[in-house]
């Protein structure tokens, strides 16, 4: 595999901090540009950053006395890299017409913002589940009049929770679901000490989330037609969503009926044996088992389970019959990781490994 340089617009958010710490010491990538608004831009990250670092482990050495650049200069930042990772916190429109910019100037972009996700022909990739959604670049590029560059997406954070789970059972013929999310407090953007407001309360609102649970997953069931990706029409979707006091981690509680409805060890089974094209590829941050299930009635737990294999693989459990519908279970995923930067990451090994950035 060949090395490549890579920028990451909006570094100095959470998001973007968590590229970085993916980014340290990555087999294929080197960073070669970080940029972000022109309040940040000459400024060392370190500098840039202060005392907002909010990951875990410390600020990586090799990013702190890199400049800031500013993300607007966009011939300047897309001169220095072969793509890059966008994480910005603007307007819709605002973002849609940088990372359009980007891509114009040949610039590859991997997008963690939701503003290009129903763009039709826009992958918005679970790189388990729809990989092949990557063969409607040719199609983008032929729009934006580009030989290399484009747009892909990863879609919303709390989507890793339960879609993977249910992508397996579709051979049954999933009819229809009901999701209650849990999100934690990073999906925001904060930890505790930037919203003490969040210590032991619960909100029962997230600006635009059920929307996007409920729209989002019909993209990624879609179909590609005429150039454009085509949603699917079932199965139908209703969530529900509520920021929780957790750090890290997004839970869903998922209730789903089928045309055929399996048993439950069929759907252990689909679960436990199912893999994608990230785990043939092998690539750098996949999951060796993507789905894990969990037989113990309290498993999994956000604390003992959202870090599992990196944070990118998912968990699963209480799976068992219902009363309205055939079944019910319970989902977790580390939203800044498989939810996040490491889903861009592991977006951006497959679209690299499949010769989308050559």
């Amino acid at each position: 595999m060949r090395h490549y340089k890579v920028g990451v617009i909006g570094c100095t958010g959470m998001v973007g901090q968590r590229f970085l710490t993916l980014l340290d010491n990555h087999p294929w990538f080197e960073v070669t540009a970080l940029a972000a608004s022109p309040r940040s831009a000459g400024k060392t990250y370190k500098e840039a950053v202060g005392n907002r670092w909010s990951m875990d482990t410390p600020l990586p050495e090799q990013f702190a006395d890199m400049v800031v650049m500013n993300a607007q200069e966009v011939d300047a930042v897309a001169g220095k890299v072969d793509f890059v990772f966008c994480a910005v916190d603007m307007s819709k429109e605002e973002i849609r017409a940088l990372e359009e910019a980007y891509a114009k100037a040949e610039c590859p972009v991997i997008s963690n913002n939701s503003a290009h996700r129903f763009t039709p022909d826009v992958p918005m990739i679970i790189p388990e589940i729809n990989a092949g959604h990557m063969e409607i670049i040719p199609a983008q590029r032929k729009r934006l009049g580009t030989k290399k560059g484009f747009i892909a997406v990863k879609s919303n954070c709390s989507l890793q929770s339960y879609v993977p789970a249910l992508y397996p059972l579709n051979k049954f013929g999933v009819k229809k679901v009901l999701v209650c999310t849990y999100q934690a407090i990073s999906g925001a953007g904060k930890t505790f000490e930037s919203w003490p407001e969040m210590v032991d309360n619960l909100i029962p609102y997230i600006g635009g989330e059920e929307e996007k649970s409920e729209k989002e997953p019909l993209k990624i069931w879609g179909t590609i037609e005429n150039g454009e990706i085509v949603p699917a029409e079932s199965p139908a979707f209703t969530a529900q969503c509520l920021r929780v006091p957790v750090s890290n981690g997004h839970f869903a509680a998922v209730y789903c009926s089928f045309e055929k409805k399996p048993t439950k060890e069929e759907i252990i089974e689909a679960w436990n044996s199912f893999s994608g094209r990230p785990q043939e590829l092998d690539l750098p941050h996949a999951p060796k088992q993507f789905l894990h299930y969990f037989e113990e009635d309290n498993m999994p737990q956000a604390k003992l389970h959202r870090d599992l294999e990196g944070g990118m693989a998912v968990s699963l459990g209480r799976l068992r019959e219902d009363s309205q519908y055939d079944y019910k279970f319970v989902g977790l995923s580390h939203n800044t990781l498989r939810g996040a930067a490491g889903g861009g990451m592991l977006l951006a090994e497959l679209l690299c490994a499949e010769g989308y950035m050559d």
